[in-house]
């Protein structure tokens, strides 16, 4: 840093920690800058008006010039042709810059408008020395002046309108009216009208301010809409009930001058100024008071310099922050706000005595004039100081409005207020400012702490925390641990004091606003440990709880409600936040104190939790439990079975292992629903048949010997509970008739050695159509009858004598069947098809005799070789594959046959489901290979056949092909 501001040494201001470079490229310029005008007028300047650009002098005694300052290059010099001994007086410029009245020593007035060369007389007006003129702001136009009000030498006010256009034939005065609407007084005596100013205010008011030598008059009523042509009148007679509102000051000077300032053109004047014996009196224009428009008055009294003996102040100029006084060798500028001389200006000899200042409000310029020369000040970035002096004030907003864009100035304003609170104990406005500052942050702090205002150094450590940056970490950790503290004294120390919940609770809100701050929310998570232990060593469990919410710290405010019996509260949290991990760690000791509850929260979660990993939970309490924790247990179970549909085998068989132990009539009816197919069971086989084993539940074993496809074991034990039962299970194997018969002869072996009952056991064979009499008789005793067996005897007889009847009858049907294809395959020998000679094939639209040809049933022909290449593409790997060794071996046979000199074999046509027509030859083994290619090429038409539907779903162009065909068309 002190390389970089070496160059700038002479220009760094220091304010706290940080340092502002004030580079100044150049001089700064001045507030009041002063220029002559390159003019040396012919003859003396004897009077000057200036407004809107348009300035007008008058020169020596009957010589007038005009000068547009927009076009200042073109002068336009008028002669008034006064032939008498008149000198002008005053010159009157409107605020448009048209309308010119000038004052003549002889009591007569004259007019110019800026369109015209010519100059007319105001008659009405003779016989009057006028020394103001109130101008229309609202009605004047270029061409109208509106009502106006005229300030004479003896006390008079007249309103008057004066008009440009050349007016009637038998009236072609510019002046409309002139009448008479006050008169002002000085000691009882008519006093001249020095000024006259007339604004419009807000709701139609109208306020007038008239001055004489030493009284101010202010005449304040209402004009209604719309009337605002038929001028002033009406205000004054609304003051002429009321004695007359003006100031009076004892010194008199012999003349008064007021001036106004207007921040926009065309606006109401804000501030005034009025130059008379005993000073300057200036304040502020307040339009809403009824009485008096005047506030903030003040008198500014003549420095000891100013002597009216030889240097009377001449003129007044207002502008936003400074008057100045013109003297008749000097200008002054004296600063509104402290009285102070900002300015002086003196000006040489040679140029002879200062004459008039005027403002021109439309450009803000001031000029000053002498006989022999015309000066003009610039007024640029006057509110720059201005600062420093509301600072000095202790008006501390006014002076961070003039400096908003000067870091450096604002520092100080800032800090200057600060200190000035801090004196006065108001300690957190201090703070708050001290926070704006770059002040050490170390020395206000400590500020603070030695005055013991803990309030107040919160607060400056709340402003400085909102102002730091996102990257300024290692200070935003400082600042939000040293704030947690801070709240928890305080929180801690209100706690303790009586009657003071109120202020306590405002103080919690507070301090939890500060917690739940998303602005500090990576600050307070990256420090959640130091918060926690804060927290924990004031002994403020109600905010670590609220803490650890924000933070997402669900964990924590779980074990917190644990540890403290509060269950329900930890189960409202869990189920708020559904966070599975969280259901897994608390769910056995929740199960252990609010199964119900837990079980409810868990079917509310539904899928999101995984079962398996609840079963630990389960296992525990439901093996030590209650009977209510058993219950709920089976109930979560059940509905993760039936209603998530969870297949996971250690799942259903802990489902199936309560069942067993609590409800075993649930147990049938779930191995019942849960299916007999394999493929669709869930549990484990051979747990279950163990764990049916161990309790005794014979009639689930034999369900589940029967999924399990052991039908001997299970008809072994379904003998042990139920005949019917057994039967049923004998059925199952029905593709393995040797195995059903085994079983039903173990079903008739029992009813016959172990209940003895013949009728049963002949039951048996209706039941069973595979059994016979022969079969389940020595399982009979010696002494049982034949009378017994009659019946089934003389069945099974009769069935044998039906099943030789049926296999007689099957026989015949087989030979008449034979016949009927020996007939059919003589008929298709001798069966043929006639081809014309202009056929084509299908395939190619070649003539077909030119080749051997193949004709088909449906009509369809084909040179063999473009069938080949039809079907082949069609056939499976293996036809292809066989089809190509018989080319192959045909190929061969027919080499053999031409080496052995055999006679050219000739063409014949095949019928049957096709005809082939090719050439016979010599060997049985070549014509043998052409039948077997025949039967794979041309076993159907490659267009009417199975083919064409098998290849629906294939492209036209083989997609490996697919590129050579697309570049084949380009």
């Amino acid at each position: 840093r002190t390389l970089f501001l070496e160059p700038y040494r002479n220009n760094i201001v220091c304010c706290g920690s940080h340092w502002f470079v004030n580079v100044r490229l150049e001089e700064e310029k001045p507030i009041f800058n002063k220029q002559r005008i390159d003019f040396s007028p012919p003859e003396k300047i004897n009077h000057f008006a200036v407004c809107n650009n348009q300035l007008c002098m008058s020169l020596g005694k009957d010589t007038l010039l005009r000068i547009d300052l927009a076009k200042p290059d073109q002068p336009n010099q008028i002669e008034l042709g006064r032939k008498d001994d008149s000198r002008v007086h005053k010159l009157f410029l409107d605020p448009t810059g048209s309308h010119l009245v000038i004052s003549l020593s002889t009591s007569e007035c004259l007019y110019l408008n800026r369109n015209t060369q010519k100059v007319r007389s105001l008659s009405r007006w003779r016989g009057h020395l006028i020394e103001s003129v109130g101008w229309n702001k609202l009605l004047g136009t270029e061409t109208n002046t509106g009502p106006i009000l005229v300030g004479t030498s003896q006390g008079i006010i007249f309103e008057a309108e004066i008009s440009a256009s050349e007016g009637s034939l038998f009236n072609t005065n510019p002046d409309q009216y002139f009448k008479q609407v006050h008169s002002l007084e000085e000691d009882g005596r008519p006093a001249p009208v020095c000024c006259i100013e007339v604004e419009r205010g807000p709701e139609s008011k109208v306020v007038i301010i008239a001055t004489t030598r030493k009284r101010l008059f202010q005449f304040v009523g209402r004009v209604a809409e719309g009337s605002e042509q038929q001028g002033f009148s009406s205000v004054f007679s609304q003051n002429q009930e009321l004695l007359p509102s003006f100031q009076e000051f004892p010194f008199n000077m012999g003349y008064s001058e007021i001036t106004f300032y207007t921040s926009k053109l065309r606006s109401c004047p804000k501030a005034f100024a009025w130059m008379m014996g005993n000073g300057v009196l200036y304040g502020q224009l307040d339009y809403i008071r009824p009485d008096s428009v005047l506030s903030d008055v003040q008198v500014w009294d003549y420095t000891p310099d100013i002597d009216f003996s030889f240097n009377k102040p001449i003129s007044i100029v207002l502008t936003q922050f400074h008057f100045l006084l013109l003297l008749p060798d000097r200008v002054k500028a004296i600063c509104t706000l402290n009285g102070q001389v900002v300015y002086e200006d003196v000006f040489p000899d040679k140029f002879g005595t200062l004459k008039k200042m005027i403002k021109d409000p439309a450009g803000g310029l001031v000029w000053i004039y002498t006989e022999k020369a015309v000066f003009r000040y610039h007024i640029q970035r006057e509110a720059r100081d201005v600062w420093q002096m509301y600072m000095s004030m202790n008006k501390f907003d006014l002076a961070k409005e003039y400096c908003r864009d000067r870091p450096e100035c604002m520092d100080m304003v800032l800090a200057k207020e600060a200190e000035h609170c801090f004196q006065n104990k108001r300690y957190l406005e201090s703070a708050k400012c001290y926070a704006l500052t770059q002040n050490y942050f170390e020395e206000i702090a400590l500020k603070f702490i030695e005055a013991k205002q803990d309030e107040a150094l919160k607060e400056f450590l709340l402003k400085k925390l909102n102002h730091l940056k996102q990257s300024e970490k290692t200070q935003i950790t400082l600042l939000v641990t040293w704030l947690t503290e801070l709240y928890l004294n305080h929180l801690g120390l209100l706690e303790s004091a009586e009657g003071k919940h109120g202020v306590f609770q405002e103080t919690r809100d507070e301090f939890r606003k500060f917690l739940s701050s998303s602005k500090h929310k990576e600050c307070l998570y990256n420090n959640r440990t130091t918060i926690y232990d804060l927290l924990a060593s004031h002994g403020n469990v109600d905010d670590m709880v609220y803490f650890s919410v924000i933070m997402q710290d669900y964990e924590r405010v779980i074990s917190h409600h644990c540890q403290h019996d509060d269950y329900s509260a930890a189960l409202e949290v869990l189920s708020k936040h559904c966070d599975e991990k969280l259901f897994y760690k608390f769910s056995p000791i929740l199960m252990q104190h609010i199964p119900k509850k837990v079980v409810d929260a868990w079917i509310q979660m539904g899928s999101r939790l995984e079962p398996k990993k609840l079963i630990p939970a389960l296992v525990n309490y439901s093996q030590m439990g209650s009977t209510q924790q058993v219950n709920e247990t089976i109930r979560y179970m059940e509905f993760c079975v039936y209603q998530l549909t969870v297949t996971e085998e250690a799942i259903h068989n802990y489902l199936l292992s309560l069942y067993a132990k609590y409800k075993p009539d649930s147990l049938l009816l779930y191995l019942e629903q849960a299916g007999t197919h394999a493929s669709y069971i869930h549990y484990d086989l051979k747990y279950t048949l163990r764990l049916c084993a161990e309790h005794g539940y014979l009639q689930a074993c034999v369900l589940v010997y029967k999924i399990m496809e052991l039908y001997e074991e299970a008809v072994d034990l379904a003998l042990q509970v139920d005949v019917d039962l057994a039967k049923s299970c004998a059925d199952l194997p029905e593709d393995d008739e040797e195995l059903r018969k085994k079983l039903w002869l173990k079903i008739a072996r029992h009813v016959v050695q172990e209940e003895k009952d013949v009728k049963k056991a002949m039951n048996c064979l209706s039941s069973c159509n595979l059994l016979k009499i022969e079969d389940i008789l020595p399982f009979f005793p010696d002494f049982v009858t034949i009378d017994h067996f009659k019946e089934a005897i003389c069945s099974s007889l009769e069935e044998y004598n039906q099943h030789i009847d049926e296999l007689k009858q099957e026989m015949e049907e087989a030979t008449e069947s034979a016949k009927r294809i020996r007939e059919d395959i003589q008929e298709m020998r001798n069966k043929y098809g006639v081809v014309e000679n202009q056929e084509k094939c299908a395939a190619c639209d070649f003539p077909l005799l030119n080749r051997p040809f193949y004709l088909f049933l449906c009509g369809h022909m084909f040179h063999y070789d473009c069938l080949f290449l039809e079907v082949t593409p069609h056939l499976s790997t293996y036809k292809q594959t066989k089809l190509g060794e018989l080319q192959k071996k045909l190929a061969a046979a027919t080499q053999t046959s031409k080496s052995r000199h055999c006679p050219a074999p000739k063409e014949k046509e095949e019928g049957g489901d096709t005809a082939s027509l090719g050439k016979e030859s010599a060997g049985v083994s070549r014509e043998q290979i052409k039948s077997d290619i025949d039967d794979i090429i041309a076993f159907e038409c490659v267009y009417c056949g199975e083919l064409m539907i098998k290849s629906i779903d294939k492209p036209f162009i083989d997609p490996q092909k697919l590129e050579e065909e697309k570049s084949s068309w380009l």
